[in-house]
């Protein structure tokens, strides 16, 4: 009796795990969450962050500051216009809520800190308050 076997032309031609699976009909149910990405850097005046929040608009994305601490959180909004007769063959996005706290050594001035937000990347400029001198007591 002859054995059948499956012929893959796929498995011999070296494709890459991603190709092969293209056109199968796939649904991420947990996706990891995104991480934000950051890079920060400090002068005498304030700390600068550069933070990476990809396909999030700007009213979506909170910033919090209080005292040394800052928080940013967004919200990743799924957006899709699917037409009739479509159906979804792969879909890896991830949607729902991120954030990131930070401490910094020195406490922030609210007031005098920006935020500005441009092709998916979030710049804080966040100011230092002034260190407050301490006072000398005379002794008596």
């Amino acid at each position: 009796m002859a054995n059948l076997s499956v012929y893959d032309p796929f498995a011999d031609a070296g494709i890459d795990e991603l190709f092969r699976g293209f056109f199968k009909p796939v649904r991420v149910t947990n996706a990891a969450p995104v991480s934000i990405r950051m890079d920060v850097t400090e002068s005498d005046k304030d700390y600068v962050v550069h933070a990476e929040i990809p396909g999030v608009r700007k009213e979506d994305i909170h910033v919090t500051i209080e005292a040394n601490q800052v928080t940013i959180g967004a919200e990743v909004k799924k957006e899709t216009e699917q037409k009739e007769g479509d159906r979804v063959l792969r879909s890896e996005r991830y949607y729902g809520s991120v954030y990131r706290s930070f401490t910094v050594p020195v406490d922030l001035d609210e007031t005098a800190s920006t935020a500005k937000y441009e092709n998916g990347v979030l710049e804080l400029t966040l100011a230092k308050k002034p260190a407050i001198a301490g006072r000398k007591l005379t002794v008596q």
